[in-house]
């Protein structure tokens, strides 16, 4: 019996202490009777401005029963995965690179091509090779912690890129199909 409650007290414990892998989520919310933009985005904890940009708005102005989508807010260890992915997928390139890698990882989360939580993109089939390989088990360096923060921020402003491969390491027929956005680095970004 006692070994049994014990065994329960550990299962408890852990399911408190371990972290919760999809968190962060699309989010939208519905305009309500005298809200604004600011009191939206202050209840959620963003900034105003990126939830106009998200939303193409170019004034300050919503309407009761519009639908308004809000930037991904990840949890720390969804922030720590997310830079752990930029380190592998982005080591060696410039600063700008890592946060367009990372920016193109918030663009899915907010496509409907794509899984609507940041854990479920990284994991989504073959997509990342550094989840296949394991090196996204990596720690992540300063610099691509950095790079994460800064394209959070960024969310909203540009949601273009879908798409980024190195063309000297991978071909593909899909992605050669796609409009190429810009290049940074050894990188090439796609919509």
């Amino acid at each position: 019996m006692f070994k049994k409650i014990s065994m329960l007290g550990i299962a408890a414990v852990l399911s408190f202490s371990l972290p919760t892998p999809s968190s962060a989520e699309v989010q939208t919310h519905t305009v309500q009777k005298g809200e604004s933009l600011y009191k939206i985005a202050t209840k959620y904890g963003v900034p105003a401005k990126q939830v106009q940009a998200m939303n193409n708005k170019n004034v300050a102005s919503i309407n009761p029963g519009e639908e308004l989508q809000l930037p991904v807010v990840p949890s720390e260890y969804e922030k720590d995965l997310l830079s752990r992915l930029v380190e592998a997928e982005a080591k060696g390139e410039s600063y700008a690179g890592k946060v367009a890698v990372a920016t193109v990882v918030l663009n899915r989360v907010q496509s409907d091509l794509f899984p609507d939580s940041l854990h479920g993109v990284i994991h989504d089939g073959i997509q990342f090779s550094p989840v296949l390989n394991g090196t996204i088990k990596q720690p992540a360096s300063e610099e691509s912690v950095k790079a994460v923060h800064e394209a959070l921020a960024y969310q909203g402003y540009d949601r273009e890129s879908l798409y980024f491969y190195n063309p000297d390491k991978a071909q593909s027929s899909y992605l050669s199909s796609k409009e190429v956005t810009t290049r940074i680095g050894n990188h090439v970004f796609l919509r």
